[in-house]
């Protein structure tokens, strides 16, 4: 059976998990602590980072964009009939979305609301574009999930979570981006992708009240400033 290593709220290792529920593939999962990596891990991975697939003949594949190309040419489509130029198309929809997964953590982590607003604008054009581009849906190539929407469920997801928690709508101003947000969450492939305390997990770590997101997003901006006064900041 083929394993996964993983960290509990890594959004590259989500999108190699969704693949995996999405085709319906068996595996089994191991979490590490980032911080204390285990010497067996560092041993097999040249770049010492998850997601790490280890085959069923016990090959190590590292880097996400290899690992969802590898689960695919060993599976069936989940879109049949694709040319090479749509599926080189769609690898590029994927890399418009692998691409921003740090930027979003990285948007979350915003100690104050001009930090967050700032790195915020760097998501809104990657957003803007995945708009501009959706069609009728439901999903992004039609009435079938495909690997782009899987692509984009790791910060379609964390979007979801941050709005009900904050209050806060990282797609506000992107309709169809929302309505494909919707669509993707209503099959549950998201909830079966992460750990059952991948909510909690999450929260924990981006909605703490070092974050402008954890303190409330409905703040007026004097109360964020004070609390991020009191809080000493956090790393970006």
């Amino acid at each position: 059976m083929i394993k996964i290593v993983s960290f509990k709220i890594c959004p590259f290792v989500q999108r190699v998990t969704a693949m995996l529920e999405a085709k319906e593939m068996p595996y089994e999962i191991e979490y590490i602590d980032l911080k204390n990596k285990p010497d067996w891990f560092l041993e097999i991975s040249p770049v010492g980072q998850v997601p790490l697939l280890i085959t069923e003949e016990g090959i190590p594949l590292f880097e996400s964009d290899a690992i969802v190309e590898y689960i695919d040419e060993i599976s069936e489509a989940l879109q049949d009939g694709l040319s090479p130029e749509t599926r080189a198309i769609h690898r590029a929809w994927s890399y418009q979305a692998s691409k921003h997964y740090l930027v979003q953590c990285s948007t979350m982590q915003s100690v104050d609301r001009n930090v967050l607003n700032e790195r915020i604008s760097k998501l809104d054009k990657s957003f803007d574009r995945a708009e501009k581009q959706l069609s009728d849906g439901p999903y992004f190539a039609g009435d079938t999930v495909g690997n782009v929407d899987l692509a984009w469920l790791p910060l379609l997801h964390r979007s979801a979570i941050l709005e009900k928690a904050s209050g806060y709508d990282m797609l506000e101003g992107f309709p169809k981006v929302k309505a494909w947000q919707t669509a993707l969450l209503k099959t549950g492939i998201a909830e079966k992708s992460v750990p059952e305390d991948f909510v909690e997990r999450f929260s924990d770590f981006y909605l703490s009240e070092r974050t402008w997101l954890g303190r409330g997003a409905n703040e007026n901006e004097e109360d964020a400033d004070a609390s991020n006064s009191k809080s000493g900041g956090c790393c970006g």
